[in-house]
């Protein structure tokens, strides 16, 4: 064998595996992910008026268009490219260098595009969450240009700090699968967007009640099968990390849901289906950054305070002017910080020895 020849199979040698399970695992998830942008447009379109249905629908909708656009002109390159601890860069702009060999830095099993797309999707439902805040009172084009300068300016910069070896994760911070990055950015930006825009004109006048129950358990529904992708998929891996999060993923959902219940039955005496509906979409918030750290039993710990967290957060903004139209600062940005700080309290390495402890097994005995 030639010295040249040798070099080469010597490299081949080193060179990461791509896994086909792992791939396909990857692949898959990010369709089911994708999906969940499908669920909440039905969802949200549900939960509002008659007349406002379609374009509530569309506004999640267009979110696949617009932000996969940007994400092949710049968004991938500045959230995930090897830049700085603050941006990516734009070295990976137009795709240039996401080809089809691994990345270590992200995953030695899958290519970089898989990695690419499953991180997609992220990105373009996490403005489409906004948009439950201000249904009923933005303009569709506004709302176009709005999701394309936020997931450039807002999205893709914080994912890079946490995801992307930022400053946030060199920090040790713990987002399994998009806690901060994507709930508890959508939902505080959904309040900044609900007091800018102001109340609906007849906010407080009339009832404002959903029209069709029954698209928004679809949407629900939908919601809670893409997560499984969400989270799972999280793992980056058809490993036992991905069976972790499945598994904590579908136990808080069912136990947010249980709980937002039983606090029904308590305050009013009847449960309600979007109350229902609600419950577990809040346990799928609470769960997704601690999703890959904790063990099935924090899983119901984190699934019930979530709620607890968020029904409470409701019931006040009921009482005040704040027109969040569908509670998405209540249902994901709040949820999300509870998710986050209990994240904090419940991990443990004894089921991810990637992360750190938490605050309940940090001191031995």
């Amino acid at each position: 064998m030639s010295p040249s020849m040798l070099a080469d199979s010597v490299a081949a040698a080193a060179a990461p595996a791509i896994s086909a399970g792992d791939t396909a695992w990857v692949l898959t998830s990010s369709a089911l992910v994708m999906v969940m942008t499908v669920g909440l447009a039905f969802f949200y379109g549900g939960l509002v008026r008659p007349k406002n249905s379609l374009n509530t629908m569309m506004m999640s909708m267009v979110a696949l268009g617009v932000v996969s656009v940007q994400w092949v002109i710049v968004g991938y390159s500045i959230a995930f490219g090897h830049g700085n601890a603050i941006w990516g860069g734009l070295a990976w702009a137009g795709f240039k260098g996401v080809g089809l060999d691994a990345d270590p830095a992200y995953s030695a099993t899958i290519p970089l595009q898989a990695h690419s797309m499953f991180q997609l999707m992220f990105a373009i439902i996490t403005p489409a969450l906004i948009s439950g805040a201000i249904v009923e009172r933005m303009k569709f084009p506004a709302y176009v240009i709005f999701i394309a300068l936020w997931a450039t300016f807002v999205y893709d910069p914080l994912a890079h700090w946490v995801w992307g070896y930022g400053w946030l994760q060199a920090k040790g911070a713990l987002d399994f699968a998009g806690g901060t990055v994507v709930h508890i950015s959508a939902g505080f930006s959904a309040l900044v967007a609900a007091k800018m825009l102001g109340p609906r004109k007849d906010f407080k006048r009339v009832p404002i009640v959903p029209h069709n129950v029954p698209l928004v358990l679809l949407g629900a529904g939908l919601l809670w099968f893409g997560w499984f992708g969400f989270n799972a998929g999280s793992a980056l891996a058809a490993n036992g990390l991905a069976a972790l999060a499945f598994t904590n993923t579908n136990t808080a959902a069912a136990m947010a849901m249980v709980t937002w219940v039983c606090l029904d039955l308590m305050r009013t005496g009847k449960a309600t289906a979007v109350g229902a509906a609600t419950g577990l979409v809040i346990g799928l918030v609470a769960i997704t950054p601690a999703a890959g750290f904790v063990t099935a039993p924090a899983s119901l710990a984190i699934g019930a305070l979530g709620v607890l967290v968020s029904y409470t957060a409701i019931q006040i903004r009921a009482k005040s002017r704040l027109d969040d139209s569908l509670d998405v600062f209540s249902c994901h940005g709040l949820a999300g910080i509870a998710g986050a700080l209990l994240t904090g309290v419940f991990a443990t390495k004894a089921v991810n020895s990637a992360g750190n402890n938490g605050l309940l097994y940090a001191y031995p005995g």
